[in-house]
């Protein structure tokens, strides 16, 4: 017997498939729960993050240009220029947290569908709800710990394993290092701004921002290494997992055949006419009833 999920031969010393964990003699899905295509949303997901992790390196380097401009302002006295670093910098930031929501929807979408396939893979075995998928990123705290957990479930039932796969703990670990890392160094740029002269005029003030555009510099180069890194990771993940349940879906088959012949539309039969029911008449015999000749 082989199994229907990734066509091993399989033995019945055994109660499961050794390669993909799917009971012996269950299909690849189970007939009559629904099932979601992650295909194209998986591939809008891995777009707006990997989008998302461009744009947010451009931030985190943006101090370099507004570096160079302090430097020019410094030597030319011309605090002009240190608004139109700001300005710049506000043209990149805009864009990125544009696409940073875009990818958080579009990655919850695709969370909660990968995850609600899973109930109807045999063999699965989640230990969180498919309301976790949606509900984890959104809730404080819990966030910090549920989307893993999903998204490592969804991993080792998609991907036939019985562990979290190692990708899925680089990526939330570096997740959670930009997460914590960009919070810091946002903090840590604010108060320096703050402290900054609003109209430079000597030689210490325009050094003032020389030193705060190096130091947001080095702030930021933490979590940007980390935000590259998660982004590729994730977008390994669901480019993995998406064409593993598409190629599970697709090999699903029904379980009870429909039989040749058997009616696509469900027929009545035709309603009794109304009136005194007429007995039919024998070919050959007298008329009867009302109408009939006398002595019939």
């Amino acid at each position: 017997m082989r199994c229907q999920t990734c066509g091993d031969t399989t033995s019945s010393a055994h109660h499961e498939c050794q390669r993909c964990h799917t009971p012996l003699g269950q299909p690849a899905v189970t007939p009559g729960l629904p099932t979601y295509s992650v295909r194209g949303i998986g591939l809008a997901a891995r777009i707006a993050v990997g989008a998302t992790a461009v744009l947010y390196l451009l931030v985190a380097l943006s101090p370099l240009l507004g570096l160079a401009m302090a430097r020019r302002a410094h030597a030319d006295a011309d605090p002009d220029l240190l608004l139109g670093a700001v300005v710049i910098e506000l043209l990149v930031v805009l864009p990125m947290v544009a696409a940073y929501l875009t990818a958080a929807v579009l990655v919850i979408i695709w969370t909660w569908r990968a995850r609600k396939n899973t109930d109807a893979f045999p063999g699965a075995l989640p230990t969180l709800g498919a309301g976790w998928a949606i509900a984890g990123w959104l809730v404080p705290f819990a966030n910090f710990v549920v989307p893993a957990r999903v998204v490592g479930n969804v991993a080792r039932d998609s991907l036939w394993r019985r562990v979290t796969p190692p990708l899925v703990v680089v990526w939330w670990s570096s997740w959670l290092v930009f997460l914590v890392g960009e919070r810091l160094a946002s903090r840590l740029d604010s108060r320096a701004y703050d402290d900054l002269p609003v109209d430079p005029a000597t030689a210490g003030d325009y050094q003032a921002y020389v030193d705060y555009y190096r130091d947001s510099l080095l702030h930021n180069a933490v979590p940007a290494v980390a935000c590259v890194l998660a982004a590729v990771t994730f977008y390994l993940l669901i480019q993995r997992i998406s064409a593993a349940q598409e190629a599970r879906i697709a090999r699903a088959q029904p379980a009870w055949p429909t039989a040749p012949g058997w009616p696509a539309v469900q027929t009545w039969p035709a309603a009794p006419p109304v009136g005194p029911a007429v007995p039919p008449v024998r070919p050959g015999a007298p008329p009867v009833g009302p109408g009939a000749p006398p002595g019939a």
